[in-house]
């Protein structure tokens, strides 16, 4: 049976509003067509699909008996025949909203990050894909250089080593990544080591080279990509280099976003909001430094997030500013980003995940 390719997308909404939407993608021409959306939860920005068991995770936004804002996870049964999506359950993560998710390479647990909340959480699934309840917490204290952006903790993404073995967790107002073992069986994280970026980075998502040889991290604060050497044995970042992700000369207001590798290791892929641009670079194989590429215009406002498809032949903008979503064909030889003509209007994305089913 062949398969369809998905494009999931999470966005900025209300209960009554549609937030999650389920587009069909055209790998002849990069155009998406509506599938299915769904309306009910507060803003579900940020999604994970475990595509083979038919599933996908959102984060949304609740309140507890206070009225207090709190963390929320829904789970839902995705059909692959038509992209529709089946509620499961809706369940509260942590005491403060959330800003990502992720799932353990096991299946057994979501890790949520609280970027208000300075904190990230460990959530049980159950067999049935269900969430289920909170197993650990991990609370973060302290402040970094820029008195606004940094005035506390910020966890604002957490990444699972290629082998599955270490949880990187990326700290925007720490200046931070800390890297965690899971104990399944306990239910809880162990930290393993702690890397610092230079004081006013602002580190906010990580991806790691297909190969496990190299790992970057795009700092929101400063705009800029953090290159490191990734020891896989003991778990260990070391720094390489630095590099900008804005031209020489720009005099705007930047703040970074999204950053991806193609699967081939070649090259890699950062949003930056406000000069409104894929920054592309060149991996070398042998060092993993960077080369400049381009600056390829996003054909909207605030990149909030991108990914390339499976087989890396397209890349997904979802500017949340012009409530937009932006197709682009991959030069696979040369890394370059050429705008498809393709571009839907969608209210406020955030999020787009794209999966075969």
């Amino acid at each position: 049976m062949s398969q369809s390719l998905y494009i999931f997308a999470g966005s900025y909404a209300e209960p009554e509003n549609s937030g999650v939407y389920v587009y069909r993608f055209a790998e002849n021409t990069g155009s998406l067509t509506l599938a299915y959306e769904y309306q009910g939860l507060k803003n579900p920005t940020f999604l994970n699909v475990d595509a083979a068991k038919h599933r996908l995770y959102a984060i949304s936004e609740g309140t507890d008996a206070a009225g207090k804002k709190i963390g929320e996870a829904a789970a839902f049964a995705i059909d692959a025949a038509t992209g529709a999506l089946n509620l499961l359950n809706k369940a509260a993560t942590v005491e403060a909203p959330t800003c990502h998710i992720q799932r353990d390479p096991s299946g057994k647990y979501l890790i949520v990050a609280s970027y208000h909340g300075g904190m990230i959480g460990l959530v049980e699934l159950t067999a049935e894909g269900h969430v289920g309840k909170l197993a650990d917490v991990k609370q973060y204290e302290g402040h970094g250089l820029h008195p606004e952006r940094q005035n506390q903790p910020h966890p604002h993404s957490a990444i699972f080593s290629p082998d599955g073995r270490f949880l990187f967790v990326q700290d925007l107002g720490l200046d931070r990544i800390s890297s965690y073992v899971l104990e399944e069986d306990a239910g809880r994280l162990v930290l393993h080591e702690e890397t610092s970026l230079h004081p006013g980075a602002g580190p906010r998502h990580f991806a790691f080279r297909p190969d496990g040889k190299y790992a970057y991290v795009i700092n929101e604060v400063d705009s800029t990509i953090t290159g490191f050497a990734y020891d896989a044995e003991k778990g260990r970042l070391t720094s390489i280099e630095t590099v900008p992700t804005l031209p020489d000369g720009f005099q705007g207001e930047n703040t970074c976003a999204e950053i991806a590798v193609s699967e081939d290791g070649r090259f890699l892929y950062g949003s930056n909001r406000g000069h409104d641009s894929i920054v592309v670079y060149a991996i070398d194989e042998e060092s993993g430094r960077l080369t400049l590429v381009e600056h390829a215009d996003v054909q909207g406002a605030h990149p909030r997030h991108f990914a390339l498809i499976p087989g890396g032949r397209y890349l997904i903008a979802a500017n949340r500013d012009t409530n937009n979503i932006v197709t682009f064909q991959v030069d696979r030889e040369s890394g370059k980003l050429h705008y498809t003509g393709n571009s839907i209007e969608v209210s406020k994305p955030v999020c787009v995940q794209p999966f075969y089913l």
